[in-house]
């Protein structure tokens, strides 16, 4: 099931005009910890001459597997940059480690699937509404095996900066990590963390957590609550922070609605949204799932500014990233997806005899350069024996050629699940849908 979803993903991306690149497992340490890590979420590599001495080399210069696929985007963006059209849309759908404790839907080795769109030295806003909207579109494909609405929520680090500094907050940074935790720890002992950790009044952590309360289908609807905050908490409209506040605001209400005007109920403002890690400097999204609740995000990303850079040159660039290996275990194991056969063959073809088995071949090549998955028989066994082969394997066709090429007979096929038998040509024969597109089981 896994490769399908694979599949699907990366068809959704290619039809936007997304590259497809693969890097490197093995990252630099510190290239490993710009995204603001810690050491120990990062899987550290030694070699044999170092075992039992690498307490002596600092992380930055020690190897360690990518945990994500943006921090290797970023070096190799500035690595091939001679070479990269700009802005290079790029798709990526790797393995990447994490030091994560593991439990239902987190796990230390997992498959992630990016789509980012990085520029040389400006990045036009209007990726910001084109890359969620894209990433909608290929979950909206993979409803076909049973995964609920996805909605996108957004919002933009300047519109909370602004609005925090404007209330007299200085340590921003802290204030979004706490922010960020609101789903998971609720809003009193939010509260309480803006207070201890951040040096805000019960006043200030209570303004931030009504700005974190502001949702908004339209961009009309959303400057006219956050313009209403602003006031009641006596936020200086001609002041520098609104200032910064309003930029975000009108990138926000920009991709609010015009997502709504291509794909309405996809995209919608969430002021809560903060992404914790430090590098995002723009928008940020989160992707939740109907009635999935206690899934959380399965899909988020943001803009970042200043990840990848070279000397004085910048690239920019706004990315969106799926935890697919945690996807797939939630649609087989609570979003009704069934993976119904072990093998990806729709038809196994039938042996009478080791003799003839080059029949049998000829049979499946003419399938197979039709599209139609097959395989041939092991052994020239009993047919009992090969049609349970077949349905051990979840295979829902069995092929018989004709017994005796001599009297030009039809070969029939035979649909175990449901019993019918008919004549079929190899040339012309096509399976009942229902039956050719079956999930394939996989170890996700």
């Amino acid at each position: 099931m896994e490769q399908r979803v694979i599949d699907t993903l990366r068809e959704v991306f290619e039809l936007n005009g997304f590259i497809g690149i693969e890097t490197r497992a093995i990252e630099q340490g510190s290239s490993l910890l710009k995204k603001g890590e810690t050491s120990k979420e990062i899987y550290l590599l030694s070699r044999l001459q170092e075992v039992g001495h690498e307490s002596d080399t600092p992380v930055e210069q020690r190897l360690g597997l990518h945990f994500d696929l943006t921090v290797p985007l970023s070096r190799y963006v500035v690595e091939h940059s001679g070479q990269l059209p700009f802005p290079f849309k790029r798709w990526q759908i790797q393995k990447v480690w994490r030091g994560e404790r593991p439990q239902e839907g987190r796990f230390r080795e997992f498959v992630q699937a990016d789509i980012d769109v990085v520029g040389e030295g400006t990045l036009p806003e209007h990726y910001e509404v084109e890359l969620p909207l894209v990433m909608v579109g290929a979950l909206e494909r993979l409803r076909e095996f049973g995964l609920p609405k996805a909605t996108v929520h957004a919002n933009n680090r300047k519109l909370s900066e602004g609005f925090y500094r404007g209330l007299g907050l200085t340590d921003i940074e802290g204030v979004l990590r706490e922010i960020d935790k609101l789903d998971k720890i609720g809003a009193d002992e939010v509260a309480s963390l803006l207070v201890s950790e951040c040096g805000a009044t019960p006043d200030q952590a209570k303004a931030c957590l009504e700005l974190a309360q502001i949702t908004a289908s339209d961009g009309a609807a959303l400057i006219d609550r956050f313009d209403g905050l602003c006031e009641i908490h006596h936020i200086d409209m001609d002041g520098g922070d609104y200032a910064m506040a309003k930029e975000g605001l009108d990138t926000l209400t920009m991709i609010v609605d015009e997502a709504a005007r291509i794909r309405p109920g996809s995209v919608i403002a969430d002021l809560k949204i903060a992404r914790g890690l430090d590098y995002y400097t723009g928008s940020v999204y989160e992707t939740f799932l109907d009635g999935a609740d206690s899934l959380g995000s399965i899909c988020s990303g943001g803009r970042y500014d200043n990840l990848a850079t070279q000397g004085s040159r910048k690239y920019p660039g706004v990315g969106l990233s799926i935890g697919l290996s945690r996807l797939v275990s939630y649609m087989l194991h609570s979003a009704g997806a069934t993976a119904s056969r072990i093998s990806p063959a729709c038809v196994l073809v039938a042996v009478w005899n080791e003799e003839n088995r080059a029949d049998s071949n000829e049979v499946a090549r003419l399938l197979r350069a039709r599209g139609i998955a097959a395989d041939v028989a092991p052994t020239a066994a009993k047919l009992g024996k090969q049609i349970k082969y077949a349905d051990k394997l979840g295979i829902p066709y069995v092929w018989f050629p004709n017994e005796d090429p001599a009297d030009d007979g039809p070969d029939q096929v035979k649909n175990i699940v449901s019993g019918e038998q008919t004549d079929a040509d190899a040339r012309s024969w096509e399976p009942d849908t229902v039956y050719a597109q079956q999930t394939v089981k996989t170890n996700a």
